[in-house]
C-alpha cells in the first residue's frame, strides 16, 4: 500500500511519520485491498486544545474510505479516524459479499 502524508502550517517530526504510517499498515492486516492511503495532518486556529486534525483517505477498489477527526494529540487523531475507517471497511466487506 503507498502511503502519502502531508502536514498542513507544520512540519511533521519523523517520529509522527513513523506513527501514522504504521497505524496504516496495520489496516492492511483487516483489508488486504487497500490501494493507496494518504493522510493530512493539519494545525488548526481555534482556540481549545483540540487543535489537531488527522484525515484519512483510503482508496479501495470501487470506493474510497474517509475519516476526519479532531483532538489534542495527533497521535489521538489518528488513532480515532483509523477506528472509524475499520469501522468503514468491516461494512464495505460486507457489502462486496452480499453482492
Amino acid at each position: 500500500m503507498k502511503t502519502t502524508v502531508q502536514s498542513v502550517h507544520f512540519d511533521a517530526d519523523k517520529k509522527l511519520l513513523e506513527f501514522v504510517e504504521g497505524k496504516l499498515e496495520k489496516l492492511g492486516i483487516h483489508y488486504d485491498k487497500i490501494i493507496e492511503s494518504e493522510v493530512t495532518l493539519k494545525l488548526d486556529n481555534a482556540s481549545n486544545n483540540e487543535n489537531k486534525i488527522a484525515e484519512i483517505r483510503l482508496h479501495v477498489p470501487g470506493n474510497d474510505l474517509f475519516a476526519k477527526r479532531r483532538c489534542a494529540t495527533f497521535e489521538e487523531a489518528t488513532d480515532l479516524a483509523i477506528d472509524a475507517l475499520k469501522q468503514q471497511i468491516t461494512k464495505h466487506k460486507e457489502k462486496i459479499r452480499q453482492v
